[in-house]
């Protein structure tokens, strides 16, 4: 089975914050969750994809890059910059999975309630069964909710998100997430 780790949104600005806004919910447990996952991925010789929102500090210099702290392993990764909240509008990444045959998708991320519940959402509807890391997405508080709301909100409503043929769960980062269980609910 062919799989890939999409790592959405993991931006210097957005997780570090700026003038705006707040540095994003649990930044440091994020980050290590982040590479123990990309860690993962390099073992079980998944694609790492990096996908880097044209939004965030305007699509330019440090704030735009994937956070310092994030290992980028060299000559394995591949990066993917969008324009909408959805990784899969109008960027090659749909095309690049198909190419590859890949079938499970791991996500990471940020910011929970935007690209990242659209990423599992649409990977679903494009053929793609989904583990979402649920310590390994992030985001702010929001006016209704703090941002610890949003995540478990959100992971509670994922895990089992289906449309028929494809569905996401949930798993903590230290699971082992290249292990799909989809199966066993089928």
């Amino acid at each position: 089975m062919n799989q890939a780790l999409l790592v959405i949104d993991a931006q210097q600005e957005l997780i570090d914050g700026n003038q705006e806004e707040k540095e994003v919910f649990n930044k440091e447990r994020l980050i290590v969750n982040i590479n123990h996952v990309i860690a993962q991925a390099l073992v079980e010789d998944a694609s790492v994809i990096f996908v880097r929102d044209k939004d965030v500090a305007e699509g330019e210099g440090n704030g735009f890059q994937v956070h310092k702290e994030i290992n980028i392993p060299e000559g394995k990764a591949v990066f993917f910059d969008k324009k909408a909240t959805n990784a899969f509008y109008k960027t090659d990444l749909l095309p690049y999975l198909k190419d590859r045959s890949v079938s499970h998708l791991v996500i990471v991320g940020c910011k929970t309630e935007h690209c990242i519940d659209t990423a599992v959402r649409a990977a679903t509807i494009n053929g793609f069964d989904v583990t979402l890391v649920r310590d390994g997405h992030s985001t702010t508080d929001s006016n209704v909710l703090s941002a610890q709301e949003i995540i478990a909100h959100h992971n509670h409503t994922l895990h089992g998100h289906y449309n028929i043929d494809h569905f996401s769960v949930v798993r903590d980062a230290d699971e082992p997430l290249f292990q799909p269980i989809h199966d066993q609910h089928r």
